[in-house]
C-alpha cells in the first residue's frame, strides 16, 4: 500500500471533518475527566509540517497529544489494522498510516518522511515504547533523522499523569489529572548536500532528550 494513496492517508474532506469532530470530543473529555492542562501551546506551529515528540508513559498519550493543536497529526499504526476496510478508513481519518509490522525501520522512516513532505504534522514518541517513572529513557534517532531529512522542526513535550490513568496491560481508565508542557521548537539545519552525519543526528537526539527531561520534570511539578 502506497503512502500516497488517499484511501490510506485519509486526505478527503470527509476524513478531515471526521477527525475534527472526534478531536473536539476527545480533547473535551481529556480536559474534563483528566483535568488536562496544556502549557506552551504557542510553541506549536500553526502551519507547515513538524514532528511532535512527546514523552511516552501510556496509551492515553495519543489522545492527550491531540490537545496540542486543532490540526490533524499523523502517527504510525500496524498495517494489519487496514485489512478490515471500515476500521482502516476510520484509523486513516484519525491520522494513522500503516507500517508493516516487523519491517525494517527504514520503511517506517520513509513513510514518516512522506507524511512530513506532504505538509502534515507527525507524532513520534522518541522513547519508542512506553516507559515508566520520571526519567526520560535514551531516545531512538528516528525523530532527529526525519527532521534532518525534511528540514521540519521538532516540538518536544512532556506528558505527566497518564501513567496513572491507564497502566500498561490494564484496560481500566482511572480519572487522574494530567499535564502536558510543550517546549520551544528544535531546528534541524539540513546540511549542504542534504545529508546529516551520524554525529549530527546523535547530537540532536541528545539535545531532544535533555529538553524532554526538563519538560517532563515541569509537567510532574505542575501535577503535584
Amino acid at each position: 500500500m502506497a503512502i500516497v494513496d488517499s484511501r490510506i492517508v485519509g486526505q478527503s474532506r470527509s476524513s478531515k471533518l471526521f477527525y475534527a469532530c472526534v478531536r473536539v470530543l476527545v480533547s473535551g473529555l481529556c480536559r474534563s475527566l483528566l483535568r488536562l492542562r496544556v502549557v506552551g501551546l504557542e510553541n506549536v506551529p500553526k502551519t507547515g509540517a513538524f514532528v511532535f515528540a512527546p514523552t511516552h508513559r501510556s496509551t492515553i498519550d495519543i489522545p492527550v497529544a491531540s490537545a496540542a493543536t486543532r490540526r490533524r497529526m499523523r502517527f504510525m499504526g500496524k498495517d494489519s489494522i487496514w485489512k478490515i476496510k471500515i476500521i482502516g478508513k476510520t484509523m486513516s481519518a484519525l491520522g494513522a498510516f500503516p507500517v508493516t509490522r516487523g519491517s525494517a525501520d527504514l520503511e517506517a522512516l520513509k513513510r514518516c518522511i512522506a507524511v512530513l513532505n506532504g505538509g502534515e504534522p507527525l507524532v513520534m514518541f522518541p522513547e519508542g515504547t512506553r516507559h515508566f517513572g520520571p526519567e526520560v529513557q535514551p531516545l531512538f534517532d528516528g525523530a532527529a533523522y526525519v527532521a534532518f531529512k525534511t528540514g521540519v522542526p521538532i516540538i518536544p513535550a512532556g506528558i505527566s499523569g497518564t501513567e496513572d490513568v491507564m497502566r500498561s496491560g490494564s484496560k481500566i481508565i482511572r480519572f487522574k489529572k494530567c499535564r502536558m508542557v510543550i517546549g520551544k521548537p528544535l531546528t534541524a539545519e539540513v546540511p549542504d548536500g542534504g545529508r546529516a552525519s551520524r554525529e549530527q543526528i546523535a547530537e540532536l537526539t541528545l539535545t531532544l532528550q535533555v529538553e524532554l527531561q526538563k519538560l517532563l520534570d515541569e509537567a510532574n511539578r505542575l501535577i503535584s
